[in-house]
């Protein structure tokens, strides 16, 4: 009978301190706001992301929060020790925005020119930085938390290093050393107030590839002179699809192929005397990945060549497969159920979207998993990420905050 009794009232002094951090979080939302729509108003591309880093830094330091500038160019890192020695838990939000000019008339619209927060990241941002203040309140636990912000998310510009990669290289899960890793990433087309999540394989893998396609250049009104590398690039970008819709075994895993640039020729009486293209390539299984990037150079070098001319071929990988650690995600998933609620944590399919986190899951355990960014009851239609008319709902950040601080305190105090 008195261990039932103890068993109770540990119970409700569990339920007490739950309620008591709701409301804290709670009290602070308009504060996380206010950080989000500032860091909207004022974004900054990768690797350049100088007064966004030094806004959190200043931050954490005020929470007494142990700070590190500068790792992998403008990440900031902060440590937070328990009452006592303890496992590792991190806790990452990307900080860079997109070469995008906003278009969707929010009040707090991006001032920088031709630069906007069009993922969320400044909402990753807002939430991380309330999650290390509620946490820096309630810091009875035992071990430690360690805040990663991450600049160049989207990929340093060229010749750059920087993102994930950077920074694992330079030590962001060393000393201490991270036992667990956990991430979100805000979906503005999916129901706020929900979770979603997926063991395995989540987010696809992502290449970046180049084709400069070569011909001969010659005046518009005299083709027979030319070898065009406009009609090359035609035949090459037709081509090249149908290794998705007739090599590509969807059935097993989804495979994307998209163009993102074409540029060539600067008059209309000139045919040009090459093209330039640039793409993406997703999947998510890296089989299935290497044979994309194998016949998208044989079909383009094969093309230009039966049409008398050249095509020069570059593909750089940028992020795996986002692999959610099964296990780790099967021991956590009370904690999203007991944020959201039973009913609002959704599984998932797999996503061709793309995210470098993946690289900090290839390092430790952990998981990423998405947070609902859209208010059904809003009369816009939802947006799509990388849009000039991107927007997510400021209620939905809350939840955010509760789940990341709950699965912070929740893993640290596990077995």
């Amino acid at each position: 009978m008195k261990n039932l009794s103890f068993i109770f009232l540990i119970l409700i002094s569990q339920f007490v301190y739950s309620q008591s951090i709701d409301g804290q979080i709670a009290d602070i939302e308009e504060k996380i706001i206010s950080w989000r729509h500032d860091f909207h108003k004022f974004p900054e591309v990768s690797n350049r992301e100088f007064k966004t880093s030094e806004k959190i830094a200043r931050h954490l330091e005020s929470l007494g929060i142990e700070v590190t500038r500068n790792v992998g160019v403008n990440g900031v890192v902060g440590i937070l020790e328990g009452k006592s020695k303890g496992k590792v838990v991190a806790l990452r939000a990307d900080m860079d925005a997109l070469p995008i000019t906003e278009n969707n008339g929010l009040p707090y619209q991006s001032v920088n020119d031709g630069v906007m927060h069009a993922c969320g990241h400044d909402g990753h941002m807002s939430i991380l930085m309330a999650t290390a203040e509620i946490l820096s309140k309630n810091n009875d636990f035992e071990g430690t938390v360690k805040f990663i912000f991450q600049g160049a998310e989207e990929g340093p510009p060229p010749g750059e290093e920087g993102g994930a990669r950077m920074m694992i290289k330079e030590g962001v899960l060393k000393n201490p050393d991270v036992d667990a890793i956990f991430g979100l990433h805000i979906a503005a087309q999916l129901p706020m107030n929900k979770v979603y999540y997926k063991p395995k394989g989540f987010y696809a893998s992502s290449s970046r590839f180049t084709i400069k396609v070569i011909g001969t250049q010659a005046h518009g009104g005299t083709p027979w002179l030319s070898v065009d590398p406009i009609v090359i690039t035609a035949q090459i970008i037709n081509s090249i699809q149908t290794i998705i819709s007739r090599e590509s075994e969807l059935t097993k895993e989804p495979a994307v192929i998209s163009f993102g640039k074409v540029e060539g020729g600067n008059r209309f009486n000139i045919i040009p005397g090459e093209v330039n293209l640039v793409g993406t390539i997703r999947s998510l299984d890296y089989g299935m990945r290497d044979y994309i990037k194998k016949r998208i150079i044989e079909l383009s070098k094969g093309i230009a060549k039966s049409y008398g001319g050249n095509a020069i071929v570059e593909i750089e990988d940028g992020a795996d497969i986002t692999f959610n650690d099964p296990n780790m995600m099967n021991k956590m998933l009370p904690s999203l159920k007991k944020s959201a609620g039973i009913e609002n944590v959704v599984l998932s399919n797999a996503k061709t979207l793309a995210e470098d986190y993946a690289y900090y899951l290839n390092e430790i355990p952990g998981f990423l998993f998405e947070l609902g960014g859209y208010n059904t009851n809003e009369s816009r239609l939802a947006p799509a990420h990388h849009t000039p008319d991107f927007f997510i709902d400021d209620s939905s950040l809350l939840l955010g905050v509760k789940v990341m601080t709950n699965l912070a305190l929740d893993f640290l105090g596990s077995e």
